[in-house]
C-alpha cells in the first residue's frame, strides 16, 4: 500500500509528455531523462535523474510577485548573455526579449529566441522600473507601487463663539411674537 502513491505519481507525471518536450529550455535538445522510462514503470521518472539536474525543472520559469509596495518579475535567462537580452517598457507593458546568433552543431543549426510580455499593474510607478541580472542568470525586474490612500476621517476643530445659541433664538422668537402682537393690536 505504501508504493501506491509512488506508482500513481508516475502515471500523473506522464499526463502531458509533449508539453515537457517544448518547455522553456530554449532548444537544448532532448536528454535521456526527458523521455519517460518504459522499462522501469515502478519508479518515478525523476527518481533516477542525476543530482546535478535536480533544479532544472524549475529553470526557465518566471515568477511574478505583486504586493502593496512592489511589483517584481524573476525570469531564468541562464542560456543568454547580457548583451543578447533587451527589456522594453511601452504603454504599461514590459517586454523581455532574448536572441542568440544562429550557430551550427552536429545536428544542424541552433537559434534561440524568446519574448515575454507582462502587463504592469495600474498602481506601478513606471519611472522606478529597474532590471538586474544576477551571476547565476536570473533576470529580476522591480518597480515600486504608489502608496494606497487610507480613507480615515479627519478631525474637525471646535470653535468657541462665546455667544449663547439657544438664548438668541428664544430672544428672536420673543421679538417676533411681540411684533406680531403689535401689528394685530394696532
Amino acid at each position: 500500500m505504501a508504493l501506491l502513491p509512488l506508482l500513481l505519481n508516475d502515471i500523473y507525471d506522464r499526463r502531458r509528455p509533449i508539453d515537457d518536450l517544448y518547455d522553456q529550455h530554449f532548444g537544448l535538445g532532448l536528454r535521456d531523462f526527458d523521455l519517460p522510462s518504459i522499462s522501469i514503470p515502478a519508479f518515478r521518472s525523476g527518481y533516477l535523474r542525476p543530482w546535478r539536474n535536480l533544479g532544472q525543472e524549475e529553470s526557465g520559469v518566471s515568477t511574478i510577485k505583486s504586493d502593496d509596495k512592489e511589483f517584481s518579475v524573476r525570469l531564468d535567462v541562464t542560456h543568454f548573455k547580457p548583451e543578447e537580452l533587451k527589456v522594453k517598457l511601452d504603454k504599461g507593458y514590459v517586454t523581455i526579449e532574448g536572441q542568440h546568433e544562429e550557430r551550427s552543431d552536429e545536428h544542424g543549426f541552433i537559434s534561440r529566441h524568446f519574448t515575454r510580455r507582462y502587463k504592469l499593474p495600474d498602481d506601478v510607478i513606471e519611472d522606478t522600473l529597474a532590471s538586474n541580472l544576477s551571476s547565476d542568470g536570473v533576470l529580476t525586474l522591480q518597480a515600486a507601487k504608489k502608496p494606497k490612500e487610507t480613507k480615515t476621517g479627519r478631525e474637525i476643530n471646535i470653535i468657541k463663539t462665546n455667544k449663547p445659541a439657544i438664548k438668541e433664538d428664544s430672544q428672536k422668537k420673543k421679538q417676533l411674537t411681540n411684533e406680531q402682537q403689535r401689528q394685530t393690536v394696532g
